[in-house]
C-alpha cells in the first residue's frame, strides 16, 4: 500500500521502454535535448460532455521523490542491456523539467493538454508512465463521480467502494478522486486519516445474523448509538420485519433518552418502491425526519430513474460502480511528444495516423477558457502557443479546427489561462489546495458550464478550437509529412 507521505520510491514504476529509449537517447547524443510532450484524452468516458481531471497533488510528490537507489541501479545493471554511460547518468539524477498542469477540479475536454512538460528528452520521456497512471486513475474516477452526484439532485452521495476496489491504492486515492467530484463522504477510514474526507457508515447484515433476532440487534445498537442511530432494515424483509423493528427500536429506545434516529438503509430489493412504503410507515409513526439511504449498485443512471419515479431517498451510498467506474473504466489519456528546441527555437512536431482523432496538435501550447461576462458560462476553450496573448479589449474570432466555416466572433468576453506552472528546472513552485478547496472550486466550475454540456446522453459538444496560428502550422505539418 503506497502512503503518499513516506517518500516511497516508485522512480522505477515505468515501462521498460522508457528505459530502453533514455538509453538510446544518451547514447546517440541526445539525451539533454530540450523535448515538450502533453498528457491529453481523446474521448470523454461514458459519454459525457465533461471530464474533470485529477491527481495532480500524488504527481507532484512522485515527481518531487524522484531518484534513482543504489538499489535501483544494481537492478537495472543486471539485466545486462544499459551502458555503464546511463547507469552513471541515473546515479547522479536530478529532476530538472518545467511542468505545467491544469489545476484539480477543473471541467476538462478532449484534446487539451492536462499536463505539459518541457525538458531533457530523457527525463521528459522518462515520466510518461507515472503521469498516465496518476492523472488518468483520478480523473477518471472524478468525472464517474460527479455524474452520479449530479443524477442525485442535491442528495449527498457516499463512496462505499472500498471492497470493489482495484487494489489498495485504487481505493484510497479513488475515494480522493470522489469526494473531488462530489461525494460527501467515503466508507474508507483510511481516507479521512489522509486527506482529511469524513469516513461514516453505521452496520452490515453480519450485525444483525449475530444476534438471536433482528429486534434484539436493533435495541443493541441504539443503546451504543443513540445520536447517530442508522439501521439497517433489509436483512430479513424491509418492509414486514426491518422498519417496523426500527420504528419499534426509535420509539422504545431513543425517544425515551431524548434522541431523534439518524436513519434507515435499504441495501437490496426495489429501492422505488420499497422507500416509498417505508416513508409512509416512518411518517407516521412520528419519524418525518427519519432519513432513508439507499444502497445496492446504484450508479448515475438507476438513481436518475428511481428519483423520476418518485422514490423517497435522503442519500445514496455508491461502491462498485463509481470506485471502478464500472461503465467505461479506462480514462484514456496520452502523452505524446509535441516539440524539440534547436538552437533555442521551438520546432512543432506531430503525429500523424490513419485514424484521423489520434493525430497531435503540434508545439508548446497554452489552454484559455473563455467566458461570456454578462452570464460567467464558458463558451468555448481555446488552444494557442504558449507565446500567444490574446487581448480581451478587441473581439476575439474562433472557428472549429475541423469544420472550419463554422466561426464565432466574441465581444464582452474575458479569457482565463488554464495551465499553470507546477515546476520550474525540476524545483516545485506550486501549493496544492487541500481537497476540500479542490472540491469546492471544481464545483464552482462546473456551475460555469451550459446545462447542455451537463446532460448525460447526446449532451451539447463543447468547443475546443486552435488559434489561427496553431491551426496553420498543423495543417502546414500535415502536408509536409503526407507527400
Amino acid at each position: 500500500m503506497i502512503d503518499w507521505k513516506d517518500n516511497r520510491n516508485l522512480t522505477l514504476l515505468v515501462d521498460f521502454y522508457e528505459l530502453t529509449m533514455a538509453n538510446g537517447y544518451l547514447k546517440n547524443g541526445i539525451g539533454n535535448k530540450i523535448a515538450y510532450f502533453d498528457m491529453f484524452f481523446r474521448n470523454v468516458p461514458d459519454g459525457g460532455g465533461f471530464s474533470i481531471v485529477a491527481g495532480l497533488e500524488q504527481l507532484i510528490e512522485y515527481l518531487k521523490n524522484l531518484k534513482f537507489t543504489e538499489e535501483d541501479i544494481k537492478f537495472l545493471e543486471k539485466k545486462g542491456l544499459f551502458d555503464q554511460e546511463f547507469l552513471n547518468y541515473l546515479k547522479n539524477f536530478k529532476f530538472e523539467c518545467d511542468v505545467w498542469a491544469i489545476p484539480e477540479g477543473t471541467p476538462v475536454f478532449p484534446n487539451e493538454p492536462l499536463v505539459v512538460v518541457k525538458g531533457p528528452i530523457i527525463q521528459a520521456q522518462f515520466i510518461e508512465t507515472m503521469i498516465l497512471l496518476t492523472i488518468n486513475h483520478q480523473s477518471l474516477i472524478a468525472t464517474k463521480a460527479n455524474r452520479i452526484v449530479r443524477a442525485a439532485q442535491g442528495r449527498p452521495v457516499l463512496e462505499f467502494g472500498s471492497r470493489r476496489a482495484q487494489g489498495y491504492d485504487g481505493a484510497i486515492l479513488g475515494a480522493r478522486a470522489a469526494y473531488i467530484g462530489g461525494c460527501a463522504a467515503t466508507a474508507n477510514t483510511i481516507a479521512e486519516k489522509m486527506f482529511g474526507i469524513p469516513a461514516v457508515g453505521t452496520m452490515a447484515h453480519s450485525w444483525v445474523q449475530m444476534f438471536d433476532n433482528e429486534l434484539d440487534a436493533f435495541r443493541a445498537w441504539a443503546k451504543i448509538y443513540p445520536e447517530n442511530c442508522l439501521l439497517l432494515v433489509d436483512t430479513y424483509n424491509v418492509l414486514k420485519s426491518g422498519v417496523p423493528n426500527a420504528i419499534k427500536v426509535f420509539k422504545e429506545e431513543l425517544l425515551p433518552r431524548g434522541y431523534r434516529p439518524k436513519g434507515i438503509r435499504i441495501d437490496s430489493g426495489d429501492i422505488k418502491y420499497l422507500s416509498q412504503k417505508a416513508r409512509q410507515m416512518l411518517d407516521e409513526a412520528g419519524f418525518p425526519d427519519c432519513q432513508i439511504v439507499a444502497s445496492n449498485s446504484l450508479d448515475e443512471y438507476i438513481i436518475r430513474d428511481v428519483l423520476s419515479q418518485g422514490a423517497k431517498i435522503d442519500s445514496f451510498g455508491v461502491g462498485e460502480r463509481l470506485i471502478t467506474a464500472k461503465s467505461e473504466p479506462v480514462f484514456g489519456g496520452v502523452y505524446k511528444l509535441v516539440a524539440v528546441e534547436e538552437n533555442g527555437k521551438i520546432i512543432p512536431k506531430i503525429k500523424i495516423s490513419e485514424n484521423p482523432e489520434k493525430i497531435t496538435n503540434p508545439g508548446f501550447k497554452q489552454v484559455y477558457r473563455l467566458y461570456d461576462n454578462v452570464t460567467n458560462k464558458a463558451i468555448a476553450d481555446l488552444i494557442t502557443f504558449a507565446s500567444e496573448e490574446i487581448d480581451e479589449s478587441k473581439p476575439l474570432k474562433i472557428f472549429d479546427p475541423v469544420y472550419t466555416w463554422k466561426t464565432k466572433t466574441l465581444e464582452n468576453y474575458k479569457a482565463r489561462k488554464l495551465l499553470i506552472k507546477i515546476f520550474d528546472k525540476g524545483k516545485c513552485i506550486y501549493q496544492s489546495p487541500s481537497v476540500h478547496e479542490i472540491k469546492k472550486y471544481c464545483q464552482r466550475e462546473i456551475e460555469t458550464l451550459w446545462d447542455e454540456v451537463l446532460r448525460f446522453e447526446n449532451p451539447h459538444r463543447y468547443y475546443v478550437d486552435l488559434s489561427f496560428k496553431l491551426w496553420k502550422t498543423k495543417q502546414k505539418l500535415l502536408r509536409k509529412y503526407s507527400k
